[in-house]
């Protein structure tokens, strides 16, 4: 979720890491033949869609980005892996992933993405209130704030997801 080169750009000294490791996560599910879901936060010229009462939507409008980006070419998106376009931090908020996903008989999330205290907290909470069962691959997250990032971890996302270091996951994918 939200790896794409806008925000991959906002962190240049993660990026490395976090485009390595998720590879290899992708790799391995696509072995494994799991459908990947690839998610970006994309808007139009001028931001039409950001209210004046969004606070977050009002940071992104100031940064300027977001409008033109793509996802980051390092995960080697496949043209079979869906591209879901949110206009808000959750993946699901606005979109049809949950009718996607239940179209398929999917039940079960394994999720990923930047920034922690963004897209993957909205999406975690949306998905667990969905019941979905949930996985949460820690090496593959980021966010700015490390202390928030590990506070999350080891408390909303602890109630609500299994939280997996990638080694775990990958040997769930093996």
């Amino acid at each position: 979720m939200h790896y794409q080169t806008d925000i991959m750009g906002l962190f240049p000294s993660a990026a490395p890491t976090l485009l390595a490791k998720t590879r290899k996560l992708c790799d391995a599910a696509r072995q494994k033949g799991v459908g990947i879901y690839f998610a970006k936060i994309q808007f139009s010229p001028g931001y039409p869609e950001v209210s004046a009462f969004n606070k977050n939507g009002q940071g992104i409008k100031q940064l300027g980005l977001f409008v033109d980006d793509s996802i980051s070419p390092e995960l080697g998106r496949q043209a079979d892996e869906p591209l879901i376009v949110a206009h808000r931090a959750s993946v699901f908020f606005g979109t049809d992933l949950q009718a996607r996903l239940s179209a398929r008989g999917v039940d079960t999330l394994l999720m990923v993405g930047i920034a922690s205290t963004g897209v993957v907290l909205s999406s975690v909470a949306y998905a667990s209130d969905a019941d979905f069962r949930l996985f949460t691959v820690k090496d593959c997250c980021y966010d700015p704030d490390q202390v928030v990032h590990d506070h999350l971890f080891s408390t909303a996302f602890e109630s609500r997801t299994t939280v997996l270091a990638l080694a775990d996951a990958l040997s769930l994918l093996a």
